[in-house]
């Protein structure tokens, strides 16, 4: 008898600033996936966080115009009704698991996870709380600093409190050279290398437009940039690792380096590290994944100074897979190749699906006999 094909709904798009590389990571696990074990819908959300549907989906993957294409499918659309946004949902009845390859907000904070939650259906990746947590630099710091995890020492900046941290008072604590950064972005949007008030200024003016918490960290004296992936879910497994240099010493990876133009960075993979480093590594790594609850992927950064003292820098729980994306990269110098690394992400969900669905969440009626009498 032939197995019966999986039914995958690829979740893509959204209304955040990586929209574009949500939608590059997409096509490439699609056309990634085996069609004779996969049957693969495509659902979009829209730069205003409408779904499409997957045949508007896929025109937009098979290169229609996407304002022309979301234009068309909203125009009789009634926005008064609150649940207009996912009206299109009901496509996704007969799917067995979702993929959602939504970077930065409403992909990776957990938003997208409590929608397949409340669909009682297995998703790929962590899940709503460990998302949230993971996606908020400042609650996942404070996290790995409670576990003995090392990272940079920072500063939470807010509209509440910005005229007390000046950069006087930020440099007196974390040094002269400074990067700000929005607590919940991705793909180094909105970071900026500040060296005096000027620039500390600017940076955490324009901060502000992608966030209400900012994050003011400290600099690493000459940095290697080291990635390590983590693959699983209880039981878990860390990459060989992987490098990242660029040229220009005053320039840090930021997200033209990881998404438009890679001809200036040169990626070291595997790259060649003192063992006993290697080791202390890929422990961070996999200790973050656990402390923090993932489950079934994540992508692990640090900083390693020029003393071999490596810096837990940030996790990102649904990294790119666009054709220059390190996760998928670190597991093929590690031996899975992109095919089989999409077989175990699907096959982790489901896993995770079945061991959640074995707690119990009963409600216990006491009854009114077992409630105290009411005194005079």
């Amino acid at each position: 008898m032939e197995k019966k094909k999986l039914h995958i709904a690829l979740f893509f798009g959204g209304n955040s600033s990586e929209h574009a590389v949500s939608k590059r990571s997409a096509h490439n696990i699609y056309d990634g996936m085996d069609k004779d074990k996969y049957d693969v819908s495509v659902f979009m959300f829209t730069k205003s966080g409408y779904l499409l549907g997957n045949e508007d989906s896929m025109k937009i993957f098979n290169g229609e115009d996407e304002d022309e294409v979301v234009a068309k499918a909203i125009a009789n659309v009634d926005f008064s009704n609150p649940l207009a946004n996912i009206q299109n949902i009901s496509e996704v009845k007969d799917i067995d698991v979702f993929y959602p390859v939504i970077h930065g907000n409403m992909g990776e904070d957990g938003t997208v996870q409590g929608l397949f939650r409340l669909l009682n259906k297995p998703w790929i990746g962590s899940g709503v709380a460990s998302s949230g947590v993971s996606f908020d630099k400042d609650l996942t710091k404070q996290l790995l600093t409670y576990h003995g995890i090392r990272n940079t020492k920072y500063v939470v900046v807010t509209p509440e409190n910005k005229d007390y941290y000046t950069y006087e008072r930020c440099s007196e604590k974390l040094g002269e050279t400074l990067f700000v950064k929005p607590a919940r972005q991705g793909s180094s949007v909105g970071i900026y290398k500040v060296d005096n008030k000027q620039e500390f200024d600017d940076a955490v003016k324009e901060g502000f437009y992608y966030d209400f918490k900012l994050l003011v960290e400290e600099a690493i004296d000459h940095p290697r940039e080291v990635e390590c992936s983590v693959l699983g879910n209880r039981n878990t497994k860390a990459s060989k690792l992987g490098a990242i240099k660029i040229p220009d010493d005053d320039v840090f990876y930021d997200y033209n380096n990881k998404f438009v133009d890679a001809s200036g960075v040169e990626f070291q993979m595997p790259v060649d590290l003192p063992a006993d480093l290697t080791a202390e590594i890929k422990q961070m790594s996999l200790d973050a994944f656990r402390v923090l609850g993932n489950r079934g992927l994540a992508r692990m950064d640090f900083l390693v100074d020029s003393n071999n003292v490596p810096y837990f820098g940030e996790v990102n729980t649904l990294p790119g897979f666009t054709n220059i994306s390190l996760y998928p990269q670190l597991w093929a110098v590690s031996g899975i190749e992109y095919s089989d690394l999409i077989d175990q992400l699907i096959e982790l969900a489901i896993e995770e699906f079945n061991d959640n669905a074995k707690l119990h969440y009963d409600f216990v009626d006491l009854g009114a006999e077992k409630l105290p009498e009411k005194k005079n």
